[in-house]
This record gives C-alpha cells, sequence and structure tokens, in this order.
C-alpha cells in the first residue's frame, strides 16, 4: 500500500482509535505497581502517540503532497535522478505518456469535454536528466475544428519537496483551467505539471549546479523541446509561461527572468527571492561567484540587463513571510523597463495550499493573458 493511498490512512487513523479505547480499557489494570505495570503503561502510551502522529502525518501528506511514496519519505528515492547515457542508444524520444487520467469535471470522462491529464517520463536530450510529469491537454485538443491549432503551455512547479500528483488533486491546476477557459476568462492552454526537484532527494533549486544536475538548462531547453515535439505547442516565444509556488515560485521566476526568451511570462506563488544553502541543497555553486550572485534575483536586477519579461508575485500582509521582500522586488522591478510586474497581495494567508488556492484562479488569468497560442 502506498504512501498516499486511502487505505494506509484509514488503517492508521482505526490503528489510533483502537490503541486510545485499548489504553482507556486496560489503564486499571496497568494502574499498578512493579515494573511490568509501567512498561505496560509506558507502551501503550507510546504506540498510541505514534498512531496519532502516523495518522496526522498521513493527512498533512495527502493534502499537501509533501512526499510521494515510502522510497521518497525516506530518502531512498532513485528513480527520478539523472540519467547518463553511455552507450548513445535511442531513448525512444525525450517523452514517453505511461498513463491517462481524466479531469474532475463534469464529463470528464470524454476527452473533448474534459479534457485529459497524461502522465509522462521526459528525459532531456542535453541534460539526460530524467522526471515525471503530469500534462493536462484541454478539451479543445481533441476536437476536429481544433486540430490544426497550436497552445500556449505553462509550466507548473511544485515546491520542495513536493509531488506533481498534488498538483493536480491538492491545487486543482487542471480544474481551474477548465473552469477558467469554459467561462472564457482564460484560453485553453497546456499545463506541464511537474516538481522541481529533479534530482531527488536534493533540492536544486533550479540551478546548473558544476558538476551536478544542469536544472535550469532541462526547465529552459530540454523541457520545452520535449513537449513542443510531443504536443501542438506554439513556436514562438510568447507561448511558454511558468507558474510555481514556494521553491517552484522562485524557479518559475527565475527562469523567467534569465530565459525570457523562453518564457513570456513568470508567476511566483509565495515566492523567495534568492537561492538557500542548507543541508537539502548541497553547495550548489562550488566556489562560483557569478553563478552565486545570479541566483540572487535582487542581485540580477541590478546588474544584468532588465529582461523583457512579464512577473507576478503573491505574498499576504499576515502570515507570510515573504511580504516585505515582495514589496522590494515589486518596487525594484518596477523601475526596470522593459520588465512588468504583477502582484496579488492577500490581508491574511499562510505559506500552505488553502493560500495558493485562493490565488491560483487570478494567475491562471494572469497569464493567459500574456501568451500567444502561435
Amino acid at each position: 500500500m502506498g504512501l498516499t493511498s486511502n487505505k494506509v490512512l484509514v488503517l492508521a487513523v482505526l490503528s489510533a482509535v483502537l490503541l486510545f479505547v485499548g489504553t482507556v480499557w486496560l489503564w486499571p489494570r496497568l494502574a499498578r505497581r512493579g515494573w511490568r505495570a509501567v512498561g505496560g503503561r509506558i507502551a501503550v502510551l507510546l504506540a498510541t502517540q505514534v498512531a496519532l502522529f502516523a495518522s496526522v502525518g498521513l493527512v498533512a501528506n495527502q493534502a499537501f503532497g509533501f512526499y510521494a511514496g515510502w522510497a521518497d519519505l525516506f530518502g531512498r528515492e532513485t528513480g527520478q535522478g539523472v540519467v547518463v547515457d553511455h552507450d548513445g542508444a535511442d531513448t525512444g524520444g525525450p517523452l514517453r505518456v505511461v498513463d491517462t487520467q481524466q479531469v474532475n469535471v463534469a464529463g470528464g470522462a470524454r476527452p473533448r469535454v474534459g479534457g485529459q491529464i497524461q502522465k509522462v517520463e521526459i528525459v532531456g536530450r542535453t541534460t539526460r536528466i530524467a522526471s515525471p510529469a503530469y500534462v493536462y491537454l484541454p478539451p479543445e485538443y481533441f476536437q476536429p475544428e481544433y486540430r490544426t491549432r497550436t497552445f500556449p503551455a505553462v509550466v507548473v512547479l511544485t515546491g520542495y519537496p513536493g509531488t506533481a500528483e498534488a498538483l493536480v488533486k491538492g491545487l486543482h491546476f487542471p480544474r481551474t483551467a477548465h473552469t477558467l477557459a469554459r467561462d472564457g476568462k482564460a484560453q485553453p492552454m497546456i499545463l506541464v505539471m511537474m516538481r522541481p526537484t529533479v534530482a531527488p532527494p536534493r533540492d536544486t533549486e533550479c540551478v546548473d549546479v558544476p558538476r551536478g544536475p544542469r536544472a535550469e538548462s532541462f526547465f529552459a531547453e530540454d523541457l520545452p523541446d520535449a513537449v513542443g515535439h510531443h504536443y501542438r505547442v506554439g513556436k514562438k516565444p510568447g507561448s511558454w509561461g511558468i507558474v510555481g509556488d514556494s521553491t517552484g515560485g522562485y524557479c518559475a521566476l527565475k527562469l523567467a527572468m534569465h530565459h525570457p526568451r523562453v518564457y513570456a511570462a513568470g508567476a511566483g506563488l509565495s515566492p523567495y527571492y534568492k537561492a538557500p544553502s542548507d543541508v537539502t541543497t548541497g553547495d550548489l555553486f562550488q566556489g562560483n561567484k557569478t553563478l552565486r550572485n545570479e541566483a540572487d534575483l535582487f542581485w540580477y536586477l541590478r546588474h544584468r540587463p532588465a529582461p523583457d519579461t512579464s512577473l507576478l508575485v503573491t505574498s499576504s500582509k499576515q502570515g507570510e513571510a515573504n511580504y516585505r521582500a515582495t514589496l522590494k522586488f515589486i518596487e525594484q522591478v518596477k523601475e526596470k523597463e522593459p520588465t512588468r510586474i504583477s502582484s496579488i497581495i492577500l490581508d491574511i494567508g499562510g505559506h500552505n495550499f488553502n493560500t495558493w488556492r485562493r490565488e491560483i484562479p487570478a494567475t491562471l488569468q494572469w497569464i493567459s493573458g500574456r501568451l500567444s497560442d502561435r
């Protein structure tokens, strides 16, 4: 049974309830003196606490998508690492569809009505990075009258550690995009949903790590190339946008600023503005001062030409640690034409899914208005 399965959650909750009832029932017998009674009290209290915390942890993981499976939880995830091709053999293309699922909307069983979500495996042609993703295709993609039409594409990134599945089930990106397009508030768009962690468990912060994973190049070059070869995506630079939350928000802003000819718009939900250095990242820059400086978005705005791209940042006056930094970033970008800046500032909102779900509809509507379908 997988970490995110409902069976595991039900089993954990049931165990906690039974242990609590058993503790209450057995307590009179364990209220005696002696090492056996003391040991028994310790055992039942400890078992109940473990079951309770396990239940709370599983609920939180299902709500926020921190870990995709047991191997991911215990740091043993190896299936999504960097692929090194030693023999030059053909991998069968940079993108492979491995599964399909319907969108959770009325009529979702029919792609022409609800669109479709495809689970894919992507292998970078130049970086040799392999990563899974979910691709949302709007209903128009399957309708005969649109068979020659291309669509804008939006890369959607989770935070760290995050799971791509959480973007579908927790943050409801496909359902929101479908509703906005149906109501005429946004154009039909292809969404490429994935985690920014392309070499788990390491947090690469979308950096081209010297002698390590070239994460930035993967998102700036390989990903658009793979998706563009497999799906009907617009070929002009204005056809691509990128959105992310937390770590994904930092990556979205950085990629749009560093690669404006690839990403015409970048939106950061609760982003930060400088790559951290901690136990999850390791040494990202290997002493390369230029690389370190360019990972600081404030430094980049001061010392590099202003990129011709549109940026959106979000924060909350109460509940978000990035509020003051976000106001500073907005003021600095306003002085740097032709870079354009927009914002969503809530009165109250924490660094969590509930806050981001309140920001996603306006974010998708904003990015839709800045992308071309040609």
